[in-house]
């Protein structure tokens, strides 16, 4: 008899994501970011943390503002709208953050190596840059077939993958579409995985459109219902970007104080990720629904 994993926020990054744990977000580039659940780590002042990610967005910066980084593994650390992130760059150019640069391409070989239970992945990308420098995981080998040069990328094996997903049930399946980026990757090569969903549904509809799961439910450790849980980041299918909230952000964050007042308007008060929309305001969230609906061409499964 499979059991509900469905908890509270609260209770899934208390119990997921203990000080010094490495966790990937922002695994499907710029959509679908979890900033709820980022924003739990900054409520229950996480220490230590290693973030991996290929875009994060402004969820790394802020995580970085609150004083929850030691580490970050990387391809891009910023402010998709207007640029830099300015917690991320005081941090690096006081000394204060340890960096491990990425491309794109070598954070998705390295997560596909967790998945896959190999300690690398060889490949052609990378050599010849600087990506060796500060990346311990990138070495150079000769290929036992050919002869030639090759980079050597190491697995990453997080702790935990925090995803955000369109819906799920309580068993831990979920759905997401859009650009999947490395999502399905980041949760085989985790230890543990935290999805949080739009919408909790029933198990039939998760199993009337199998393929559209990312990862299966006996991989999840834990399922949270945070309704707009990836805002100001777009959800396929649910709400549009927040183009605004970018640069509102971006001139709050200058200033370490100014980090500080944003940071005890939008992180400090929530206590329910289910509330959020109430935080946003009636306006906001009907400003930012979508207006145009494009349903997908459906399917057959039958036999």
């Amino acid at each position: 008899m499979k059991s509900s994993k469905l908890v509270s926020l609260s209770e899934a990054v208390s119990r997921l994501v203990p000080d010094g744990a490495s966790v990937v977000m922002g695994c499907a580039l710029e959509a679908l970011i979890p900033f709820a659940a980022g924003h739990e780590m900054i409520r229950q002042k996480k220490k230590s943390l290693t973030l991996i990610g290929p875009i994060s967005d402004i969820l790394f910066d802020q995580l970085v503002g609150a004083g929850c980084v030691e580490k970050i593994r990387a391809a891009w650390v910023g402010n998709v709208i207007t640029g830099s992130a300015y917690n991320f760059r005081r941090a690096v150019e006081g000394g204060n953050l340890k960096m491990e640069d990425h491309s794109n391409l070598t954070l998705a070989m390295a997560l596909t190596a967790g998945a896959m239970g190999v300690p690398f992945m060889p490949a052609r990308t990378a050599l010849g840059s600087d990506l060796f420098r500060t990346n311990s995981g990138l070495k150079t080998i000769t290929c036992p077939f050919t002869g030639n040069i090759l980079t050597a990328i190491a697995a990453l094996l997080p702790d935990v993958a925090v995803v955000h997903v369109q819906r799920a049930d309580v068993f831990g399946n979920g759905h997401i579409w859009g650009n999947l980026g490395v999502t399905k990757e980041a949760c085989l090569a985790s230890r543990h995985v935290i999805l949080t969903a739009e919408e909790i549904v029933d198990s039939q509809v998760i199993t009337g459109d199998p393929n559209r799961v990312i990862v299966p439910g006996f991989r999840v450790s834990a399922v949270v219902h945070a309704p707009w849980g990836a805002h100001p980041s777009p959800v396929p299918g649910h709400y549009n970007r927040d183009h605004q909230a970018f640069i509102d952000y971006r001139n709050r964050s200058r200033t370490v104080d100014g980090f500080e007042e944003w940071k005890k308007m939008w992180v400090d008060p929530l206590r329910d990720s289910r509330t959020y929309p109430e935080l946003l305001g009636k306006e906001r969230v009907k400003a930012l629904a979508l207006k145009h609906h494009l349903p997908s061409v459906p399917v057959d499964y039958g036999y």
